[in-house]
């Protein structure tokens, strides 16, 4: 009988003690569960039994009601879309661009995103939105406007997609247009216009230059006439008397022809003439001969 008793009395220690452990067990894990934490950049949007609740936990440490609440954490930090696109242009040519899309989703709409659209917002609602919006405004614009209006183009994307995404507690922040390609067909074009609008804007700039050129020989022609005009018209034969007779050396020239020759200088004349026209020529030398004449006459044959 005494045996039988001490086996009851440690049987009895060691449910408390199991009983104990299993407590404090649950304690700890109702205490853990009734605290959650909500990271940097995110909200916390509470369910309770599946529930969504209005309320939005921002970022640090907050109590949950265990096993009952849960916390569905929302980024809100700023992302990106890229999304590849293809759309006709106004006059109907295959236009394939790459549009980047920075977003965030609103810490105030955090649980209406995730109660409407859920987590996988980006492929229900943006990039849907973002081919949409791409198509609509490349319709209004031919080919070439879509790449000397790039900017301008792309304002209009974003306006659009802003007034289809906003509502829903999206914001957009930046839309970029990274890439616009066209068909082979039409690069080619493209090409060959580029090509022949460079070679008649060398043909106008060659023109140009051979007026330019021209004018400037024609001007140059007529400068070289009136000065010639100017000179001959200065050139008198006073002029020439005397400056013939200031690079006189004073020595008679003498020619000689193989039967003899005869060459007769009348300076005398010369001086008539320049005393006819009124003008005295102060470096002319005095002489009393009227005329000089030399002459050599051939030697006679023997």
């Amino acid at each position: 009988m005494a045996k039988d008793k001490v086996i009851d009395a440690n049987g009895g220690a060691v449910r408390k003690i199991v009983i104990t452990v299993i407590v404090i067990l649950a304690a700890l894990i109702i205490l853990l569960n009734s605290f959650t934490t909500v990271k940097a950049g995110h909200s916390g949007v509470v369910t309770t039994f599946g529930k969504v609740s209005e309320n939005v936990l921002s970022e640090g440490l907050h109590f949950k009601i265990p096993f009952i609440q849960n916390i569905i954490l929302v980024d809100n930090r700023v992302q990106k879309a890229e999304v590849a696109c293809t759309a006709a242009s106004k006059d109907l040519q295959t236009v394939s661009s790459t549009i980047a899309v920075n977003y965030k989703v609103l810490n105030s709409y955090s649980a209406s995103v995730y109660k409407n659209i859920g987590l996988d917002y980006e492929s229900v609602i943006i990039t849907p939105a973002i081919q949409e919006c791409v198509k609509a405004v490349t319709a209004k614009f031919t080919a070439e406007e879509l790449i000397t209006n790039r900017q301008a183009i792309g304002d209009q994307m974003m306006e659009l997609l802003k007034a289809k995404i906003n509502t829903y507690g999206i914001d957009i922040q930046i839309f970029n247009i990274t890439a616009f390609d066209f068909t082979a067909e039409y690069n080619a074009a493209i090409e060959a216009k580029q090509t022949a609008q460079q070679n008649a804007l060398k043909a106008e700039q060659d023109l140009q230059r051979i007026k330019v050129e021209a004018e400037q020989k024609i001007a140059q022609a007529q400068a070289e006439a009136e000065a010639y005009r100017l000179k001959s018209e200065q050139i008198t034969p006073e002029i020439l008397i005397s400056n013939y007779i200031e690079k006189w050396d004073g020595k008679l020239p003498t020619v000689v022809s193989g039967d003899g020759g005869t060459m007769m200088l009348d300076l005398s004349k010369l001086l008539e003439e320049a005393e006819k026209s009124g003008k005295q020529v102060s470096t002319v030398p005095s002489y009393t001969t009227n005329s000089i004449s030399t002459e050599t006459e051939a030697e006679p044959e023997e």
